[in-house]
């Protein structure tokens, strides 16, 4: 069976996260969605949380499984028996940085190769980081994380 995964942070899963990962799900029959310790990100939510809270998200997709992984995405590719990985890109910037993780997840593991997925219209605005901005300044974040995202971000940081 065909085995891709949408690597990523998640810190915390945004509905712009959703979206792609929604559209991803209907173009394999198996997608894991990666949720990476991240040790050099100062991360609001620890990773384990980060899980639960992709969990939930997602589970309305019967074939997509949400898993913590630590070490290199290679390595995570190998375990797992991926061939594909699905990365969101918003923006020039957001591409160049992806072409170089997708060059060297390649030369890390020859048949690993990355598609690029553009966010929607209604979503490609939306990041985690901006997510935790609006919160923090008691913005509305109502239409840009799912409810349970919204509360579990609002108790961290109030």
């Amino acid at each position: 069976m065909l085995t891709a995964i949408f690597p990523g942070t998640f810190d915390p899963i945004t509905n712009g996260h959703v979206d792609l990962i929604t559209r991803a799900s209907l173009l394999f029959p198996r997608l894991i969605v990666a949720v990476a310790e991240s040790p050099a990100k100062k991360t609001l939510f620890p990773l384990s949380e980060r899980v639960d809270l992709a969990s939930t998200a997602l589970e309305h997709l019967l074939n997509v499984e949400v898993i913590g992984y630590t070490n290199l995405m290679a390595n995570f590719a190998k375990e797992h028996n991926a061939t594909v990985l699905i990365r969101g890109v918003r923006t020039t910037h957001d591409f160049e940085y992806e072409r170089q993780l997708a060059e060297i997840n390649r030369n890390l593991k020859a048949d690993l190769d990355t598609i690029f997925l553009m966010p929607s219209l209604a979503t490609g605005f939306i990041s985690s980081t901006i997510v935790k901005d609006v919160a923090l300044h008691e913005g509305d974040i109502s239409t840009l994380v799912p409810t349970h995202v919204k509360i579990a971000l609002l108790k961290h940081l109030f």
